[in-house]
């Protein structure tokens, strides 16, 4: 089965059970409290505003395939199943059917031989929560879930403690690290159930401890339906919500994998893209491939969001993917143009579902030419630093450490020079062999492990803050942060004025201690224009202008909008408009103050570049 048709079936069969298909969301998260989230990771990410109570202009019942970027796992990719962008398929009830249904519908939807995947039954295994922090055990799914079982003859006994599979258990109950699912320290929260699948029966009886079966492939995860039901309180309460929501997640790379060969990348939604790289590779290489083809693929679709490659946040997320796919490019020997081929494939691939792909074909293609151009140069630079720790010690022996007092090669060298220009140490480490140095070979698995060691530490580090920013984001909504959500409109409008018409928002960061926000321009913004911009903002303070929210349709709303700042398709057909006078008039999901005058006073205290055509704004207010 392709993945078109898994897609097709995935949409069709919740449209027929009353669920409104929306658009993916851009990759780039919308301005929703302005979270501050670098890529949207979840499908439920785009919903947030309205599994916390808002009402859906599209209704109670929702599906979607939502675009997902996760970059925690980079060096993992080459395998046969980590990927950095992937498509999530899901399906919500906001305040409308619950436990029975979901669960019905999911295993209907996997095992229907004419509407769903067609797969066998009896393959199928799940885990619930088990009861924690004062929640009792999930017995109602635990019911419900026998009962889907029985109805094709399967008997779904229940895992004692040790969690051990053996004869008809197919329930196993997990704790709140497994099975339990809050957003941040408070607020909706709820059990979930995972759906897991038996790949290789041929193997014989499945028997033993699930996790080991988890760890091993024999199982893999293919569905997670999360339900709402409570709401924690600072306190630490689980309070029950009076409107339950559902949330539910498939991978369509996975389940294409499953359904097919176990491996992603063995499907048609990689198969055109791994044939070029073999045809323009001198020496293809299995992994190689897979790390050109997952990370120009993200690329792309990063870069028909609006992201550009620069040194900080997604800009740098961006460049680290690029140029890690150049450098394995070289290794394989393939064509100088494989990236722009390679673009073009992935687009051809993905128009029909992304039709923005191909209108901003040409950017995508300019970008990717422009970055690699730039990283040739880096990489140059780069050789050198090699070349000058190398002088004067060609032909040396570099000997096991444990002689050497001060060894002039190190793992934090490497490390270092992977930070600064973008070399993997397996590449860096031929570099020196090619150079005429000699490293023995438990050297090198020791080198390997202290770069290994400083790239886990750094990468901790990273996903550490990008969780930070997730949580943070979505408790952005208090006093302040709303303030600084609505200057953020004084401030584009006032760009506009003073810059031009063609100034729109890249991004934007907020906190309660300040704003920041991306915007396009090609050069340094002059001291007399972010005067005018500042003096601009506090004119439209001291008016104490009040600021009018209407829902609207779409199509009427675009007529009257003065700038749109993200992506439409995240609107649905009746969209909320936000009115600031006739200075300011767009579409938006946050919060907003019901007066500028309420701001206080608006101060510019930095301008900066953060990317080729991109310029940063930080201000504060007083």
């Amino acid at each position: 089965m392709t993945s078109d048709e898994i897609r097709q079936k995935f949409i069709t069969f919740f449209e027929k059970r009353g669920h409104y298909q929306i658009p993916s969301a851009s990759l780039v998260p919308a301005d929703y409290g302005d979270n501050g989230t670098l890529f949207t990771t979840a499908g439920m990410q785009p919903l947030i505003p309205f599994l916390l109570g808002q009402t859906h202009p599209q209704g109670q019942k929702l599906v979607s395939i939502q675009k997902c970027v996760r970059t925690g796992d980079i060096d993992d990719v080459g395998d046969n199943r980590h990927l950095t962008f992937f498509e999530m398929m899901g399906n919500w009830s906001l305040g409308d059917y619950f436990k029975a249904e979901s669960i019905a519908w999911s295993f209907d939807f996997l095992t229907n031989k004419e509407e769903g995947l067609g797969l066998d039954p009896a393959r199928f295994y799940v885990t619930v929560f088990r009861g924690e922090e004062g929640i009792p055990r999930d017995e109602e799914s635990i019911k419900i879930w026998q009962e889907v079982f029985k109805k094709y003859g399967l008997e779904a006994k229940i895992a004692d403690k040790d969690e051990k599979i053996s004869e008809q258990v197919r329930i196993i109950p997990l704790g709140v690290d497994d099975n339990f699912w809050i957003a941040g320290a408070t607020g909706p929260c709820g059990g979930d159930t995972e759906i897991f699948y038996d790949t290789k029966p041929e193997d014989g009886a499945l028997v033993g401890k699930f996790s080991d079966l988890v760890n091993s492939f024999r199982l893999v995860e293919v569905w997670n339906n999360v339900f709402m039901e409570f709401n924690k309180t600072a306190d630490g309460q689980y309070l029950p919500l009076t409107k339950k929501n559902v949330d539910t997640g498939m991978g369509l790379e996975r389940i294409t994998a499953v359904i097919n060969s176990q491996n992603i990348f063995e499907t048609d939604l990689f198969a055109p893209i791994l044939g070029e790289i073999r045809q323009l590779a001198t020496r293809p290489e299995d992994k190689a491939g897979r790390i050109i083809a997952d990370h120009l693929r993200t690329a792309v679709f990063m870069m028909t969001d609006g992201v550009t490659p620069s040194n900080t946040e997604r800009g740098y997320v961006l460049r680290r993917l690029i140029r890690r796919a150049i450098r394995y490019a070289d290794e394989i020997q393939a064509d100088p143009n494989i990236s722009k081929n390679l673009a073009e494939i992935i687009i051809k691939k993905y128009q029909k579902y992304y039709p923005e792909l191909a209108s901003r074909r040409e950017k995508i293609l300019s970008e990717l030419e422009q970055e690699e151009a730039k990283f040739r140069k880096t990489l140059a630079n780069g050789i050198k630093i090699l070349d000058k720790k190398l002088d004067g010690r060609a032909n040396e022996l570099i000997d096991d450490w444990e002689d050497v007092t001060t060894p002039f090669l190190t793992g934090e060298f490497f490390f270092n020079l992977y930070q600064s220009y973008g070399f993997p140490i397996e590449l860096a480490i031929e570099e020196v062999k090619n150079r005429g140095q000699k490293i023995l070979e438990k050297t090198e698995q020791k080198l390997k492990e202290e770069f290994s060691e400083l790239l886990g530490k750094h990468q901790e580090t990273s996903r550490a803050g990008a969780e930070q920013k997730f949580k943070g984001g979505l408790a952005s909504t208090g006093e302040m942060e709303t303030k600084y959500h609505t200057a953020t409109h004084l401030l584009l409008a006032a760009l506009r004025i003073v810059l031009g018409v063609e100034i729109i928002q890249k991004g934007s960061n907020i906190t309660a201690e300040r704003l920041r926000f991306d915007f396009n321009w090609p050069e340094k913004v002059t001291s007399e224009q972010l005067k005018a911009v500042e003096d601009l903002v506090n004119q439209k303070i001291t008016e104490k202008i009040p600021i009018e929210m209407s829902e609207l349709p779409k199509a009427e709303a675009k007529k009257i909008a003065t700038v749109l700042s993200f992506d439409e398709s995240k609107y649905g057909d009746l969209v909320k408009v936000y009115k600031i006078g006739d200075f300011s008039i767009e579409f938006c999901g946050g919060p907003h103050v019901e007066n500028t005058g309420e701001l206080g006073h608006f101060r510019i205290v930095k301008e900066e570049a953060v990317a080729a055509g991109i310029r940063r704004i930080k201000a504060v207010l007083e």
